[in-house]
């Protein structure tokens, strides 16, 4: 099932989310219909709080980097109560687009490795390293499980330059082909 996806403005955005335990309700439904939504979408990530969720999930795949980056090929996770535990490497620039910041794409900086610990689907543990565009994606959608935006990490200038653009999108005036929120003006 296509899920709506919440746009920024939306309260759920800005909040810290919660972890979760084996018990929580229809989890493996709601990993599938996070998937189904992501590509309906065309993204390649998607935390659970960009469906009105405040929890502390995200999935990624990254499959569609995968003609510039060959190691992207079946790189698709499932990540719960996942914790970074150390960031390192340069600090590098990417133009990020979030599904819940329609039609805004800016260059952020981010360290290029990232050390995180993390619960499977199957509520299994792991420690793993992460780097490049993996360390890239994880990163954006690991934020929104502390209520952190790709626009909150732009130069005061940038965020400046947006700031009718994000005031349009709290007043649900955009264009998008999937479902999703509408914010209360």
């Amino acid at each position: 099932m296509i899920l709506p996806v919440t746009i920024y403005g939306h309260p759920v955005l800005r909040k810290l989310a919660s972890d979760i335990t084996p018990d929580y309700p229809n989890l493996k439904q709601l990993i599938e219909n996070m998937y189904e939504t992501m590509y309906q979408s065309e993204g390649v990530g998607l935390a659970a709080p960009q469906i009105n969720l405040s929890i502390r999930l995200f999935i990624v795949d990254a499959t569609p980097y995968a003609d510039e980056v060959p190691e992207m090929k079946d790189f698709k996770h499932v990540f719960i109560n996942a914790n970074i535990i150390e960031r390192k490497g340069n600090e590098e620039l990417f133009n990020e687009g979030c599904l819940s910041i329609p039609g805004i794409r800016e260059n952020v900086k981010r360290p290029t490795i990232i050390k995180m610990k993390y619960l499977d689907e199957n509520f299994q543990p792991h420690e793993k390293i992460f780097d490049g565009i993996a360390a890239r994606i994880i990163q954006h959608e690991y934020d929104h499980l502390d209520g952190i935006l790709f626009v909150d990490r732009l130069p005061a200038l940038r965020k400046k330059l947006l700031k009718s653009k994000l005031r349009a999108l709290e007043h649900n005036k955009y264009d998008v082909k999937y479902k999703t929120i509408l914010n209360k003006a």
